[in-house]
């Protein structure tokens, strides 16, 4: 006899959600980097947002990429919800690594630089 499809279902979320994801999970969501991270001109702009979702800016564009993002110690893994990956590596509490740029800790800037 099979199984309804709904059992299934059921099954298969619940294997998935194991006590390691929901440890990372708030993990994700209470790590002391959550928030703005700008260059220094302005121009590139990451809000890593507390539920493990990014916003990046660039010059006026307010959303160019968004996605997901994970850290672990002080590495950051980006999977943009295009499919495009990138990592970086916190330097400390305030500056970011990634993509060749170097990232501070900023308040959430009122408007993009101008062109």
């Amino acid at each position: 006899m099979r199984a309804p499809p709904f059992v299934l279902a059921t099954t298969l979320v619940a294997a998935l959600v194991t006590p390691a994801f929901a440890e990372n999970s708030m993990t994700r969501a209470t790590h002391l980097y959550a928030g703005m991270w700008v260059t220094d001109d302005g121009r590139i702009r990451h809000e890593l947002l507390a539920g493990g979702r990014y916003v990046e800016a660039r010059g006026t564009r307010e959303s160019a990429y968004q996605g997901r993002y994970e850290v672990r110690g002080t590495r950051i893994e980006y999977w943009d919800d295009t499919g495009f990956t990138a990592d970086g590596s916190f330097v400390d509490a305030d500056t970011l690594h990634h993509g060749g740029m170097v990232l501070r800790r900023r308040a959430r800037p009122s408007a993009p630089p101008q062109p």
